[in-house]
């Protein structure tokens, strides 16, 4: 929301600075996020009458003036302008001013003619120019001699307020005024209505076939308008000082309402209406040319205006152009109407454009003030463009109900941690327009129209501590107990994880939770994601239930900025479909390794990260679990390189490296190796056990066992550990050989097994024994001692 504080005041009668409002409105909530000063700085213009204008004698586009500058006698000027001529005003720079970007006036020969200063443009006095080639022409009441920057209010402050969504009423002057009101507590102003003559006979019939969408639909005819009248001064130079570019009369009333009050409005040319006008529904694939010229085709879930003949405009977005106001126009139709929020919100997004009309309706507006907007814009209407206006034409349809709100002064003191008096926190509810009643605990508040935000008790306490100032309440220490909460054993904290895998390199990354549809089939295999209603965008119209899409989209970013090594994971939630049709988030963590296992250095040679380096990661992720390795099929993972993560015969996860026919669909120039588990397996860890350390010379023996390639190590491990004894501690693959000696397809895998007992040394006998049960356990996976 921009604003000027000259705008500001003409509502609220406050004489503060600008900077000490500025801190005020931050504060309270309303964050300044610029505040600065109508025009850029300059010194020694003043407004001058050209009185006489000639030819240059050698230049054909420069002009020799005589001007009346206020220092009792006429300067000569050259001027370039095409538009200068005499009996204009236009801003005047003699010797010594100084114009923006240091720019210094002093007297100077042009083409042999002497020139005492230089008459001014807009740009070079770094105002709006608003079309206008050349000089800045002023209207013939402008004080000779008078300091442009006091004429023009140059030293006004202009204000960019950062409103959240919840504050729609401070959209407008008059809401940012009323809170002005309530933090100083100096007069409120509202704006005068007047009740416009009615002189014209034309109505406009209005029917709402969509009553839970549109509460107050008001229309009035106003006839034999001027619409090539200029808009007035005072109202441009306000409307571009709130952002908002001067287009026509018409069109800069209805601007200027809105901005003053916070009713967005709408001007049809009557006589490009057909009948009736129907706020409905949109009919399937209607088709709406826009006013910025875009032809759009309608959903079932949009809300128009419309006529006898079809769509007139889309309701609260953007109105049509088969409808619009033009400079030939002479009768018009002014339009003030309440919208739901929910059946404007998401239309900017669908549609691919919005205004300052949508981001109104989506927040709010105060559905009271359709009357007088009319009659504001009307009075504008007849004032700058003439004409007869009609009687008003209401329909409604369904109506938000004010709330009301217990407030009680026990809990305001218990929350804010100070005591306020009774009377002040009526005086503050009161300029906030809260309308409070004495009840025997506090007061019970009825939420006012344009404060769609109040709904219970912790709102009004919000209310009331930001506009007392958080600055005022008092710091004191805690006077509760804090309580130290116990960690469970068997429960790994969640910055041990992130620090984890911060010491294995890997960076941090945080994606978008909703992702491209495509993503879900080629990661997931998902052919029906959870969608979304309203996208931000066409690329993010599913929820995610894996977070390889958005890791591969940040390896790509990566890879354009000629990063060649990337090491990054997260943890976040993914999103699925349960069983019994409700949706289930869970969350996981997910990495991605791409690239060489070491930088690039003269002290060993480069080699590319492979599924044994990131699957290593995953094992001293889950060391304090006990995990195994299954190979399987999945359809973001290489088929020959990808494994679930088992514990307790339950998969938690996947390591694998990515699917080679992703690689050149996502324009990667290596394969990356990404990995997934859940994160309530990852937090999990087996209660630490003591374990006496043996005394005693552990033997160890070395098994080459050949089988067919078919038989995994997984397969062969699980064997090998399925045999019971206390005596085994270690048993692991060192070996895989293939080639001479053996038979074609197979292969051999020698294990290190190691064996101790806590309480004598072993016997060879012993230790035979053991040997030859781990022998016939491998053979029942088809594995042959070497």
């Amino acid at each position: 929301m921009q604003f000027s504080y000259s705008w500001l005041k003409t509502q609220a009668d406050t004489e503060l600075s600008a900077d000490k409002l500025e801190h005020l409105l931050t504060m309270s909530g309303l964050e300044v996020e610029e505040a600065e000063t109508a025009a850029s700085a300059f010194t020694g213009v003043v407004i001058a009458e050209v009185k006489s204008v000639e030819k240059h004698p050698d230049a054909d586009r420069l002009n020799v003036t005589q001007v009346d500058a206020g220092t009792g006698e006429l300067v000569q000027i050259v001027c370039g302008a095409p538009n200068v001529k005499a009996g204009i005003k236009v801003p005047c720079s003699l010797p010594g001013a100084v114009l923006p970007g240091n720019f210094k006036i002093k007297p100077t020969k042009m083409r042999g003619v002497v020139s005492n200063g230089m008459l001014c443009s807009a740009k070079e006095l770094g105002l709006p120019e608003n079309g206008v080639d050349g000089l800045l022409v002023l209207p013939q009441d402008a004080p000779v001699g008078a300091n442009i920057r006091e004429y023009l209010d140059l030293d006004d402050t202009v204000f960019t307020l950062k409103i959240t969504p919840n504050r729609a009423d401070c959209l407008s002057i008059k809401g940012i005024a009323r809170e002005v009101s309530a933090l100083t507590g100096c007069a409120f102003k509202q704006p005068e209505i007047h009740a416009a003559p009615i002189t014209g006979s034309r109505k406009q019939p209005v029917q709402i076939d969509a009553p839970a969408d549109c509460g107050r639909f008001i229309s009035r005819v106003i006839e034999n308008v001027n619409a090539r009248a200029a808009t007035p001064d005072w109202m441009k130079q306000r409307l571009e000082r709130s952002g908002v570019r001067s287009i026509s009369a018409l069109v800069d009333i209805g601007n200027y309402v809105m901005l003053e009050i916070g009713q967005p409005m709408h001007v049809f040319d009557a006589d490009k209406l057909s009948g009736s006008l129907h706020i409905r529904r949109a009919c399937e694939s209607e088709m709406l040319e826009c006013l910025n010229e875009k032809t759009v085709s309608l959903s079932e879930n949009t809300l128009v205006v419309a006529d006898e003949k079809g769509a007139l405009s889309l309701a609260g977005l953007m109105g049509g152009a088969a409808s619009a106001v033009s400079d030939d126009t002479q009768n018009i139709v002014l339009e003030a109407a309440w919208f739901a929020p929910e059946i404007i919100a998401g239309k900017s997004r669908q549609y691919g454009f919005g205004s300052d009309s949508s981001f109104r309706f989506e927040r709010g507006v105060d559905y009271r003030l359709q009357a007088d907007a009319i009659e504001r814009a009307t009075e504008l209407v007849l004032q700058i463009c003439g004409g007869e206006a009609g009687e008003m034409v209401e329909a409604l349809g369904r109506l938000p109900e004010n709330k009301q709100v217990e407030l009680r002064l026990g809990r305001l003191k218990t929350v804010l941690g100070v005591d306020i008096p009774a009377e002040q926190v009526e005086t503050i509810l009161q300029h906030l327009g809260l309308q409070p009643e004495k009840t025997a605990e506090g007061f019970r508040v009825t939420a006012p129209s344009f404060r769609f935000d109040i709904e219970i008790e912790a709102d009004l306490i919000e209310e009331i501590g930001r506009v007392y100032g958080y600055e005022n309440i008092p710091d004191d220490y805690t006077s509760g107990r804090l309580k130290m909460l116990a960690l469970p054993e068997t429960r790994r904290p969640r910055f041990a994880v992130y620090n984890e895998m911060a010491a294995r390199g890997y960076r941090e990354v945080v994606s978008y939770a909703f992702v491209d549809e495509q993503w879900e089939l080629d990661f997931a295999a998902n052919a029906n994601p959870i969608r979304l209603q309203n996208p931000l965008a066409a690329q993010y119209a599913v929820m995610r239930s894996t977070l390889i899409g958005g890791l591969v989209e940040i390896l790509q970013n990566n890879l354009n900025r000629k990063q060649n090594r990337v090491r990054v994971f997260e943890i976040a939630r993914v999103f699925s479909k349960g069983s019994d049709g409700l949706f289930v988030q869970n969350e996981r963590i997910g990495g991605l390794w791409y690239g060489a296992v070491m930088p690039e250095q003269w002290g060993e040679k480069t080699r590319n990260a492979d599924f044994y380096d990131i699957k290593a990661d995953v094992e001293n992720l889950l060391k304090n679990k006990a995990v195994e390795f299954v190979k399987t099929e999945h359809s973001a993972l290489h088929p020959g390189r990808a494994a679930n993560i088992v514990s307790d015969d339950q998969v938690i996860g996947f390591v694998g490296e990515l699917h080679p026919k992703w690689l050149q669909k996502y324009d990667l120039p290596q394969a990356p190796l990404v990995f997934e588990i859940d994160m309530a397996a990852v937090l999990e860890r087996e209660k630490t056990r003591y374990q006496a350390v043996s005394k005693f010379q552990p033997v160890r023996r070395d098994l080459a066992f050949v089988m067919p390639e078919t038989t995994t190590f997984e397969q062969l491990q699980a064997a090998l550990r399925g045999v019971q004894s206390d005596l085994i501690r270690e048993i692991t693959l060192f070996d895989v050989y293939r080639g001479v000696g053996l038979p074609e397809n197979m292969k051999s895998m020698a294990v290190k097994v190691i064996l101790q007992d806590t309480e004598r040394t072993l016997t060879d006998d012993m230790v035979e024994e053991i040997v030859q049960r781990l022998i016939a356990a491998a053979e029942t996976v088809g594995a042959q001692l070497r």
